[in-house]
């Protein structure tokens, strides 16, 4: 399965005193791109969530490599990495969309919930047909 990068362009709300793209935006670009992600493969966050799965959120790591600017525009690529019956790992790689400069990498840890419980549940188990969508996408 192919899955597009998304692209972002850094809006001025963004940038700190430096003018340059403030570190915690990333963490948002990361969810923006992962949101994307699921859309493309056709089971967004919303219908996971009305299926009764929560994907919740457990950790996440971010490594900066060179500056992002107002008004430029970067593509994320979003990859899942790992995937067990309850949990799973998506890495990002945010690269500049003119000269694919690197411009940062991370990766975000999460664990698949029953949605009304809050308890961690087999995603294999309880909705077979995202799990088998994420298990394409890693082909």
């Amino acid at each position: 399965m192919i899955i597009k990068p998304f692209i972002r362009k850094a809006n001025f709300y963004e940038t700190d005193q430096m003018g340059i793209i403030h570190h915690s935006n990333y963490i948002r670009w990361f969810e923006e791109a992962r949101v994307d992600f699921m859309e493309q493969i056709g089971f967004g966050y919303e219908k996971a969530e009305q299926s009764g799965v929560d994907i919740a959120l457990i950790g996440l790591s971010c490594e900066y490599k060179s500056m992002v600017r107002f008004g430029e525009s970067v593509v994320i690529y979003a990859r899942i990495v790992m995937l067990t019956n309850s949990r799973m790992t998506v890495t990002y790689e945010v690269r500049d969309s003119k000269s694919d400069v690197l411009r940062s990498i991370g990766e975000t840890r999460h664990c698949f919930l029953d949605g009304k419980s809050k308890r961690p549940v087999s995603l294999k188990k309880v909705l077979p047909e995202l799990n088998e969508l994420f298990v394409r996408t890693m082909e």
